[in-house]
């Protein structure tokens, strides 16, 4: 197919198209006569991916380079690739906030410690969560434990539903280069669906209590 048709396939515009090459986010498409180019339907399925993590997982261009990247290497695990895609789309989210206190990481830690996971110290979460305790006690409305931790709780069930979805065996997972995309598109867009669905459930319990 010619520029146009992925075009409309993948209700892209020609020139942001072209734009996604330069960056090297989508592979350039087959040289024909008369200096033409042709594309096919894995260059309408990376537009798509691409669109998914710019648009909805609200990505840097070069945050998507990076998952791109690693999900087009073979040499990475399922694992490393899902790494990166949560740094990513972390460094994004947080890049403007202040470094949290070490008052808020050692909270993080005992936080951990009380719901039973194993030391993360180098989970990018860690730092998120140590910002967002200082974001609230700035605000004068400081945490208490209890709260953080109905939260960690929230958090795992929906990290079960994440890892449930993209384990071997799941429906959709036989293939293991659609299982690494799975993980990856659900770890940038998964945070998003997340929202929406507790701003819902916000608004269905504020009706509720008749607050």
């Amino acid at each position: 197919m010619l520029i146009a048709e992925l075009a409309e396939l993948s209700d892209t515009p020609p020139a942001t198209v072209k734009y996604y090459v330069r960056e090297g986010l989508l592979p350039a498409g087959a040289r024909e006569r008369g200096n033409r180019t042709s594309y096919d339907e894995s260059h309408v399925h990376r537009l798509r991916l691409i669109r998914a993590m710019l648009e909805v997982g609200k990505l840097s261009v070069s945050s998507v380079a990076a998952v791109l990247a690693a999900l087009d290497d073979q040499t990475t695990t399922i694992g490393e690739t899902f790494a990166v895609a949560q740094n990513a789309l972390s460094r994004d989210a947080v890049s403007t906030v202040s470094e949290p206190s070490p008052e808020s990481i050692a909270r993080v830690d005992a936080l951990v410690e009380r719901v039973g996971w194993p030391p993360c110290g180098d989970n990018v979460g860690v730092r998120i969560v140590a910002q967002t305790i200082d974001g609230f006690a700035k605000a004068g409305h400081p945490l208490a434990d209890d709260y953080l931790d109905r939260y960690a709780e929230a958090a795992a069930v929906v990290a079960k539903a994440d890892l449930d979805a993209v384990t071997p065996g799941a429906p959709g997972t036989d293939d293991e280069a659609d299982l690494t995309e799975l993980m990856v598109v659900g770890t940038v867009l998964g945070d998003t669906l997340s929202l929406g669905l507790r701003r819902i459930a916000q608004a269905t319990l504020t009706a509720e209590r008749n607050l």
